[in-house]
């Protein structure tokens, strides 16, 4: 069984449309949903045990600067969980929640917001990772995001990057990742999330342009649960 941690919702018109964060991540992690639990951090206790195949944490709209109530109890509940050595998977907020969790520090990037859809590169320590190290040595991936780990918490190492952005993934311990790219949108839900920002955009027609499929970090997530279930 998989615990999988919504950490947030989707814009109201997509997630009424087209499923919400939970739904896009299950899709890609291609297994059935009675494979997953999925709790609801903002309205629902987490679980005592950390005894599950894997856990993965969504998205969010929200900060992890804000350092809501709910927000930190996930954090210490993600320490516990990488503590036990039970494998876990974040994504954007995710990535930043288990960096923070871990002795990280989260702040806005000085660039501004990383919008539409980049290159990612992976560093030579993704070349023996067990998730990363079947995946191109360059991918395209859809990225949202305003907030990013600013430095990492001791003992992790980078396994993917950009020019923008230092830390697109990493690895922390024996089984834990963080990525700050999204594996679960496609073109989509991609493009409703550049417009949904259009006002954080300068150049919104080069952001739309750049939109495109991403095969490759559409795998990360079967490749996480391939990993688990090893």
């Amino acid at each position: 069984m998989f615990l999988l941690l919504k950490t947030g919702s989707s814009i109201k018109d997509l997630a009424c449309h087209y499923g919400d964060f939970e739904d896009w991540m299950i899709r890609f992690m291609s297994v059935m949903r009675q494979m997953v639990k999925v709790v609801d951090v903002q309205k629902q206790a987490l679980p005592e045990s950390v005894d599950f195949d894997g856990i993965l944490v969504t998205g969010a709209h929200e900060m992890v600067t804000d350092r809501h109530r709910w927000s930190e109890d996930t954090a210490a509940y993600l320490k516990k969980a990488v503590e036990a050595e039970t494998p876990v998977f974040g994504v954007c907020y995710g990535h930043q929640l288990l960096a923070h969790a871990l002795g990280g520090v989260v702040g806005n990037h000085p660039k501004g917001p990383e919008i539409g859809t980049v290159e990612v590169a992976l560093t030579d320590d993704a070349k023996n990772d067990p998730v990363f190290k079947k995946m191109p040595k360059k991918f395209m991936a859809h990225v949202t995001h305003t907030q990013s780990v600013l430095d990492l918490p001791d003992g992790a190492v980078v396994l993917a990057s950009n020019s923008y952005e230092p830390v697109e993934a990493f690895r922390i311990g024996k089984c834990a990742w963080g990525v700050q790219f999204h594996p679960e949108y496609d073109t989509i839900i991609s493009r409703e999330y550049a417009l949904f920002q259009k006002e954080k955009l300068k150049d919104m027609d080069r952001v739309l342009s750049s939109i495109q499929d991403t095969p490759e970090a559409n795998t990360m997530l079967e490749r996480f649960v391939d990993y688990c279930t090893e």
